[in-house]
């Protein structure tokens, strides 16, 4: 069984991933405690790049890693790469956003997540991108998820990522869906 570990310190992420790659042949491991890349990227797929291929290299093992973020029309794009930066915490973050639209009715946005995974030898086996359309809600909905997912309502839902089970984030989410194009790539690397 190969190992594959997870380019990320985000225990919500880690968690999510090995739900997605459980049916796969893969023994899915964290990145090593304490270990911090800098994501010096202008794109989330160009942030993705950096890490897996860091990751790979220090722990010898292939690395998958995401850069995901939401880009909200009325604020330019922003948070775009720097979501995880945009505060120090997530309620932080969602206030913060809520509060930058406080004054418009735009509330259109996209959460979007490119995959990469690296080999040890710093090659980028394969990349992917998933985009999820939405809208900001103007209040926090749901107990689920993490990060954006209580302000993101996704288009067509009438929900939250916060409020869907697992399964539904999994079909309609910006990372299942780009997980759904690295699927059978991987599970082709794999045989």
């Amino acid at each position: 069984m190969r190992t594959l570990v997870i380019a990320s310190g985000n225990a919500g992420k880690i968690r999510e991933f090995q739900g997605l790659l459980q049916h796969l042949p893969l023994d899915v491991q964290p990145q090593p405690e304490g270990m911090d890349v800098e994501e010096t990227g202008s794109t989330f797929a160009a942030n993705a790049r950096i890490k897996a291929k860091a990751v790979a290299t220090t722990t010898g093992h292939w690395a998958l890693a995401d850069d995901s973020g939401l880009s909200v029309n009325a604020l330019g794009g922003a948070p775009g790469v720097h979501s995880a930066r945009y505060a120090p915490t997530d309620p932080e973050r969602i206030n913060k956003l809520l509060s930058a639209l406080s004054k418009t009715s735009e509330r259109d946005a996209q959460f979007c997540a490119a995959l990469c995974v690296a080999a040890p030898d710093g090659s980028v086996l394969i990349e992917v991108e998933g985009r999820c359309d939405g809208r900001i809600t103007t209040l926090p909905r749901g107990e689920g998820g993490f990060g954006y997912d209580p302000i993101f309502e996704v288009s067509g839902t009438d929900l939250t990522f916060a409020e869907m089970p697992l399964s539904d984030k999994k079909a309609h989410g910006h990372r299942g869906r780009a997980f759904a194009l690295l699927e059978p790539r991987l599970r082709a690397l794999l045989s």
